[in-house]
């Protein structure tokens, strides 16, 4: 008999896995957690019964979150990274050794324990030193920050369940607050492909729009996620995402990626055509 984890992505369409085995089952006082192993995918994380993560296809969506902000951002020091319990952000982040600190501020202490155990090939730079762990919930742990930090990377859960609240307008305007001058914030935007993820992509960058000078979309191909096309936010107090982009120096670290370079960075920001519709009353003009 035949095990297949399935993800509904619309009232009409599904995604499937083939599952070797599943590795772990429990419920924290937050979410239900699993992960399973698969022959095509390695290792995958879900959390109330949506995928959050593969060994298969992580790098992509953890290297665009971090290293586009960081190729364009000349002097980051201090970093907040909202949800990110599995670890991949951080993972990426630990590359850039002229990183002072690294605050992480995830709300389920259980998904940071699981994810350590049976997912280490992303959890693997959690110990850090330059990173403290806060289990908190976001929002409120930002309200108290003001001129802290020149990065937040807000890697949430969908906008439903314990990741609501990081979708919000109070939230986008704490997190301006908690930047420095020339802070950069980036956040996962949803995809733009079924309606109800649609409609959930514009709301989230009206909000930021309404709290950014600088608010950009660009896009990844995640092959696991809802219709394999995913957004990501940029927005800034100042520097612009391409104009402000320094590639030469980004490319003197020498960082090895499976995903990102400097020239798909620039291509990133070129959206399609039904993206712009959909964004277009919403997002400020050059």
């Amino acid at each position: 008999m035949e095990f297949w984890f399935s993800e509904k992505h619309s009232n009409d369409a599904k995604f499937s896995i083939r599952v070797n085995r599943q590795l772990y089952s429990g419920q924290s006082d937050f979410q239900r957690i699993d992960v399973f192993e698969s022959q095509e995918f390695g290792r995958f994380l879900t959390l109330d019964g949506y995928m959050m993560l593969t060994e298969r296809d992580e790098f992509i969506y953890h290297e665009m979150i971090t290293h586009v902000p960081m190729a364009v951002h000349p002097h980051v020091r201090d970093v907040l990274v909202i949800g990110a319990g599995d670890g991949g952000v951080i993972r990426e982040l630990c590359r850039y050794d002229d990183i002072d600190h690294i605050d992480m501020v995830e709300i389920d202490e259980e998904v940071v324990r699981v994810c350590r155990e049976f997912l280490p090939k992303t959890a693997c730079s959690l110990d850090d030193p330059r990173v403290t762990i806060h289990y908190a919930d976001g929002l409120k742990f930002i309200r108290s920050k003001e001129n802290c930090y020149d990065l937040i990377i807000v890697d949430s859960t969908d906008p439903f369940g314990p990741g609501e609240g990081l979708f919000t307008r109070e939230f986008y305007g704490n997190c301006y607050k908690a930047l420095r001058d020339d802070g950069i914030m980036v956040n996962q935007h949803e995809s733009p492909f079924y309606d109800e993820d649609a409609v959930a992509c514009q709301r989230a960058h009206k909000r930021i729009v309404e709290s950014f000078p600088i608010s950009r979309v660009y896009q990844a191909h995640i092959p696991t996620y809802p219709s394999g096309h995913w957004l990501f936010g940029f927005a800034s107090k100042k520097y612009h995402p391409l104009k402000d982009l320094d590639a030469d120096r980004w490319n003197a670290r020498n960082l090895h990626c499976w995903y990102y370079t400097t020239m798909l960075h620039r291509g990133a920001f070129y959206i399609p055509a039904y993206v712009e519709e959909l964004l277009k009353h919403v997002e400020a003009a050059d």
